[in-house]
């Protein structure tokens, strides 16, 4: 069905979308305590959340904060269990129409793409182009600016109650990540520029995609204006490829310039131009042209991560399920490289007593 761009929030709203957009809230997560009390009363908490939208009266309800420190320190922001209904309710109709636009290369929270999409056409380029500019944007998530993004999404969005509600999104955010954001003054700034919103929960749906619509002019602008052949990006990781060396430093200056207009900066000492042999960092692996290796960090904390669900699930405290979920997940990612000789090694070592825990699902005594 073609949704008009003007007409969106009565598709927003509707029973069918609001429930759908629950069992995606709810996905993996029906046995915590949010979801099973929002579960008990469906139908009730349904309609009134429907009705507090049509009727204007819809507000965010307040974030409650975590730490994470793998595989960096991030603040995680999770909304409570009805506003996650309403972002899938919102992402479920407006997407569509900024899929179409976005650039096809940019690998981030699109169905049809992902991690091991983005490391095969990494590695695809590798194999084509003799040098690499890798870049990556400075605190991404505490630097987006609230009125930029709102003129990159009203662009599309003509629905002024769709962008009211959008609107009430970004504002129940704004300040969420004040901490983790250190001020940067762009050409034109007053004082008053560190008054301007900014910043998207890291943990919520819509700040995944709005990331995506906030960096499209960047996609394009590489591709477009400097006729870069080879390039991609996930989230804010981007890889531009040429097998000549200076064209790539020229860009990288005029990448720069192009992020100062987004509010946003790179990190320079680390955005240099390397040839494609000597292994491009990427998504957790080090990438070659013919085969990638694990980033020892990453198998330093799947260690760490698995001699301690070990002991929780000899403890009694996860059940066998919950471990092989954990040692299955690392496996599907880590998979994608060449690491068959590393997880024999790290599964066979004594202490771990894995291979018997994943084939034995009775609780050894």
């Amino acid at each position: 069905m073609i949704i008009s761009d003007d007409i969106l929030f009565p598709h927003i709203t509707n029973w069918e979308n609001l429930l759908k957009a629950y069992y995606k809230a709810a996905r993996g997560k029906r046995g915590r305590q949010a979801a099973a009390a929002f579960e008990y009363k469906l139908a009730d908490n349904l309609l009134i959340l429907q009705d507090e939208l049509r009727q204007g009266r819809y507000k965010p309800g307040a974030y409650c904060h975590f730490v994470i420190r793998e595989p960096k320190r991030r603040l995680i922001s999770a909304a409570p269990f009805r506003d996650r209904v309403v972002h899938h309710a919102l992402c479920h109709v407006i997407e569509p129409l900024f899929e179409t636009r976005f650039h096809p290369h940019s690998y981030a929270n699109r169905a049809g793409k992902g991690t091991h999409r983005a490391i095969d056409q990494l590695q695809a380029f590798a194999r084509h182009y003799r040098y690499v500019l890798r870049l990556d944007i400075v605190q991404h998530f505490p630097s987006l600016d609230h009125a930029l993004l709102m003129q990159e999404l009203f662009r599309v969005i003509r629905d002024e109650q769709v962008r009211g509600l959008v609107d009430a999104i970004l504002q129940s955010g704004a300040g969420v990540l004040a901490d983790e954001y250190h001020m940067v003054y762009f050409p034109g700034d007053d004082l008053f520029a560190i008054n301007r919103p900014r910043g998207l929960p890291i943990g919520n749906l819509t700040s995944q995609f709005w990331s995506n619509c906030y960096l499209n002019p960047l996609d394009w602008f590489v591709t477009r204006q400097l006729s870069c052949p080879a390039f991609l990006r996930y989230v804010d990781d981007f890889a531009l490829f040429s097998s000549n060396k200076q064209q790539l430093w020229q860009w990288r200056e005029q990448i720069i310039t192009f992020l100062a207009g987004l509010r946003l900066t790179i990190h320079e000492s680390s955005a240099q131009v390397m040839p494609v042999n000597s292994g491009i960092p990427w998504l957790g692996f080090i990438v070659y042209p013919t085969y990638r290796k694990l980033k020892r960090r990453n198998i330093v904390q799947f260690q760490r991560r698995l001699v301690h669900n070990i002991t929780l699930y000899r403890r009694g405290d996860i059940s066998f399920a919950e471990l092989d979920a954990s040692v299955q997940g690392w496996i599907n990612h880590v998979r994608y490289g060449n690491t068959w000789g590393l997880r024999e090694h790290i599964f066979q070592q004594p202490g771990n007593a894995v291979p018997r825990l994943l084939l034995r699902a009775e609780r050894p005594y």
